[in-house]
């Protein structure tokens, strides 16, 4: 408590609105990008990609997709021969292998780009 008697609750007019905005400024999270990887099991090729991949997972959230299963029909018909493939935020990024220098461009560019738009 202050010395008007009011702590941080919500009668405290300002004071309250300030510690807010404040806390809400402070505690949104940052959304990471999501790389989709195209795989079935097994593939040695998808195993060797997820180790390329680890130095830069803290960068983009990794979602899986098993072409095999009945649900995802529509992408084993497009990719069964070519996998792995990887989509970047629901966009085609590269297909065999994880060609490094193309998923660091494509994340400064997002990174740059969200750090541009962010309060």
């Amino acid at each position: 408590m202050n010395k008007a008697g009011c702590g941080l609750q919500a009668g405290c007019g300002l004071q309250y609105q300030v510690f807010m905005a404040l806390k809400r400024a402070f505690s949104v999270k940052k959304a990471l990008p999501v790389l989709t990887l195209f795989t079935k099991n097994p593939c040695q090729l998808c195993d060797e990609a997820k180790e390329v991949l680890e130095p830069y997972k803290h960068r983009f959230i990794l979602q899986e997709v098993d072409i095999t299963l009945p649900e995802n029909s529509v992408w084993l018909q497009r990719y069964k021969y070519n996998i792995p493939v990887f989509h970047l935020n629901g966009q085609f990024l590269m297909m065999h292998s994880v060609q490094t220098d193309i998923l660091e461009n494509k994340l400064a560019q997002l990174e740059e780009t969200k750090e541009a738009y962010e309060p």
